[in-house]
């Protein structure tokens, strides 16, 4: 059994208005299909279908206050309710407190010591590298869970060969904002069939895509849709590839922010839990809000 998590930063179950929500415009045949033919708004509910599992999932966990991506990305990989343990939600990136947490016990730690294996599948370019190493940038929870774990984070290199994705999905930023020209470009459906692909040398993967909680900060609507749409184009080709007995893939986010642009910050809506594979539906069992990812993914793999 294996577990592919597909982390869509900040991405909530919102309001059916096109016009502040991505969610309510955009065209997405293949998540739909995910979710009995609904879109991912507010009030959508528990679906069970042949393929999915789609479940509402609390990011609040009782801790007052807009949900924040360093203490909630944290609870991701760790199952802990992180903001009640520091007392706040904190972001976007992990205090000393936060960072103690994870360096204590994080899911990447449990499957090593344990002998499994664990990525997180995307390359980052040398300034990324650069910062972390100089100390002048943080990486982020689940990177820094990764890291306290011993594993290597994959560089340009991982992405030219073939061993990792850009956080794009296409690598179209790789060519066009930091004007490399020999990185791969893919369709949205060929990523998507390249990291399930990848995935498979793996007891555990983690894949982040960033962009939806930074276009939910700054727009427009037109960026948001065409992100969506992408995604969506990227989960066909996921769901082309993945053989349901393989093991599971879970889809989630750490707040809400992309599914209301009317104002660039974080909500306290919901966000999605998706379950894909045999085993769903036990997996989705009394499964409310983001602490229950980790022990139920350990269960599985440990």
């Amino acid at each position: 059994m294996r577990v592919l998590l597909i982390f869509l930063d900040g991405i909530g179950l919102g309001d059916d208005d096109p016009a502040i929500n991505p969610f309510a415009a955009a065209d997405l045949p293949t998540l739909h299909g995910l979710s009995n033919g609904h879109r991912w708004l507010r009030g959508i509910g528990r679906q069970f279908n042949q393929r999915a599992t789609f479940l509402p999932l609390d990011t609040g966990l009782g801790v007052e206050g807009r949900p924040q991506s360093g203490t909630n990305q944290a609870v991701i990989v760790t199952g802990r309710n992180v903001p009640a343990l520091i007392g706040r939600h904190f972001g976007p990136k992990p205090t000393a407190a936060v960072r103690a947490i994870l360096d204590e016990d994080n899911i990447f730690k449990r499957l090593v010591e344990r002998g499994k294996s664990a990525a997180i599948l995307e390359a980052y370019p040398p300034p990324w590298h650069e910062g972390i190493a100089s100390g002048k940038h943080l990486p982020a929870s689940y990177q820094y869970a990764a890291m306290s774990a011993g594993l290597r984070l994959f560089e340009t290199a991982d992405f030219i060969e073939g061993r990792a994705l850009s956080g794009d999905w296409t690598g179209e930023g790789w060519r066009t904002q930091m004007q490399f020209t020999d990185t791969p470009l893919y369709t949205p459906y060929e990523a998507g069939r390249k990291l399930v692909e990848l995935s498979r040398q793996y007891d555990f993967v983690y894949f982040p895509h960033w962009l939806t909680d930074i276009v939910g900060h700054r727009g427009p609507m037109t960026r948001a849709v065409e992100l969506l749409q992408t995604f969506d184009g990227v989960m066909r080709g996921v769901l082309a590839a993945w053989r349901d007995d393989e093991g599971l893939i879970v889809i989630t986010s750490d707040h809400g922010n992309l599914e209301d642009l009317s104002h660039g910050r974080h909500t306290q809506n919901d966000v999605p839990g998706v379950i894909i594979g045999t085993g769903k539906n036990q997996f989705a069992n009394g499964l409310t809000d983001l602490t229950g990812l980790t022990p139920r993914i350990a269960k599985l793999l440990l």
